[in-house]
């Protein structure tokens, strides 16, 4: 669109949660990321940044619980061998009574489900796994999240899939939960942002790795210039017209400098976040198991899910005689575990492999750890009220807008995070794109499934290309837009 960014980004490489690390040729992805979306023009922007090497996967994923693994979308003929007709019968009879005496309200999680899949289905296949993952019972966890992540999917629907295939339900609809394919960069995620990377770059815009940023001057209405430190120490300073930030929206609130009113500092602290840490085993053995990935239902073993990195594309891993698998937990960096030495955390991942029969100790040749900070955003029961004091007050800075999954505080996937960030360049153009509204009204994403690739009208300033000057100890740097 002509503007040429200045990027701030606080890690030593691009893209965040979407990153891809590389330990000896082996490459992991924190966490899986699929790429399928519903919405064209993402579709469209990902074949063309990469083109040959954006490959089409078959998804192979299963349930692990009661020491058996349970297909996951659902097959009916697996599901009732996998639990026995007894216990067929009580998640048949649990759902009917659920379609009888439905919970009168969907406040919380636990609700939600148990209305959509009865009570019993819920306790098996949801409840232990979701406790997992956010550290919180289901009846703290706010129903918003289940209508947002398990949108338009329930047990006739899982039921009709395994007889339908294809994540289609009667309408045509494809529920994003059942896809049987997607696509995966051939390098994994982290390849599509380092080629975005390159080709801002290619157009005069400039990336600066290492940079937190510890303050964001605004006056009247406006952001006037970001503050922030590298990881040498140096100070740093940049101005800008305009101001695009991804950063936790909670932590954005606590740097903004004045400080917003006591009441929305306070809704800044209240807004909770739910780390991740991954211990990746490199296993000597050709083949492990088929999956991509395996959710992993068991209280018994601290680990959510097992990722097999090289089911996703065989070019993550450097040796074929060789496979990585990476053991993601689910916590707090408060929590004792996040504290603990690589080296017991890699022996916890051992031993649980052992517990769930993927591996044998001796097979494993080494360990990696990766902690994530604020990886996920939380819906506990007062996110709503806190995010909409937040909302309010940002919107009396006019040249700031927030994006993506922590900068919007939504627990989207990343084609939505994309497209807030597709709405915020438009916006910065002229366009008036409301991000807030991605993935909470689906009529205003249909627009986009026939939407044009056109270039709109050009700025009406001119251009100004990012220069630094040093300002005692503190360099300074002018550009365009500024992106957190």
């Amino acid at each position: 669109m002509g503007v040429r960014p200045t990027i701030l980004e606080a890690e030593i490489q691009v893209g965040g949660l979407s990153r891809t690390l590389n330990h000896r040729g082996y490459r992991f992805d924190i966490g899986g990321h699929r790429f399928f979306s519903k919405v064209q023009i993402i579709n469209d922007l990902w074949k063309e940044i990469l083109a040959e090497d954006f490959l089409h996967c078959k998804r192979l994923s299963r349930i692990y619980y009661r020491d058996r693994l349970f297909d996951y979308p659902l097959r009916a003929a697996n599901a009732l061998v996998g639990l026995g007709p007894f216990e067929a019968l009580r998640v048949i009879a649990s759902y009917a009574t659920s379609q009888l005496f439905p919970e009168k309200e969907e406040e919380n999680f636990e609700q939600w489900v148990s209305n959509r899949f009865g009570r019993r289905l819920y306790e098996i296949f949801f409840k232990t796994y979701t406790e997992k993952v956010w550290g919180l019972p289901c009846a703290k966890i706010s129903a918003d999240w289940a209508a947002q992540r398990i949108k338009n999917l329930s047990l006739p629907q899982a039921l009709r899939n395994a007889i339908l295939g294809s994540g289609r339900v009667e309408d045509g609809e494809i529920i994003t939960s059942l896809i049987d394919t997607f696509h995966y960069p051939r390098l994994g995620p982290g390849m599509m942002w380092e080629r975005c990377q390159q080709l801002v770059e290619a157009r005069g815009g400039v990336t600066h790795l290492g940079v937190s940023v510890e303050r964001v001057r605004h006056r009247k209405g406006r952001v006037e210039c970001i503050q922030g430190q590298t990881r040498t120490g140096q100070g740093v300073e940049w101005d800008g017209t305009s101001f695009l930030s991804s950063m936790p929206l909670g932590q954005l609130v606590q740097v903004l400098d004045p400080a917003p009113s006591e009441d929305v500092l306070e809704a800044a602290r209240q807004l909770s976040y739910r780390d991740y840490l991954m211990v990746v085993l490199v296993v000597k053995r050709e083949h492990v198991f088929p999956d991509n990935w395996i959710y992993i239902h068991s209280p018994a073993v601290m680990a959510g899910r097992v990722q097999n990195y090289k089911n996703w594309s065989p070019e993550m891993v450097p040796d074929r005689s060789r496979t990585s698998l990476g053991l993601e937990y689910f916590l707090s960096n408060r929590h004792e575990m996040w504290r603990w030495l690589d080296e017991r955390l890699v022996e916890l991942a051992v031993r649980e492999c052992g517990q769930l029969r993927l591996v044998e100790p001796g097979e494993v040749e080494e360990g990696i750890v990766v902690r994530v900070s604020r990886a996920y955003p939380v819906y506990d029961r007062n996110y709503r009220l806190n995010l909409e004091k937040i909302r309010s007050f940002l919107l009396t800075i006019t040249n700031l807008q927030t994006m993506g999954r922590n900068g919007l505080h939504r627990y989207n996937n990343q084609d939505h995070s994309m497209l807030t960030g597709i709405y915020a360049a438009r916006n910065i153009t002229g366009e008036h794109k409301d991000l807030w509204s991605v993935n909470t009204e689906m009529e205003y994403l249909e627009e986009y499934r026939s939407c044009d690739r056109s270039v709109p009208t050009r700025l009406t300033s001119p251009v100004l290309h990012s220069r630094a000057r040093q300002v005692g100890n503190t360099q300074k740097e002018h550009g365009e837009g500024t992106y957190l």
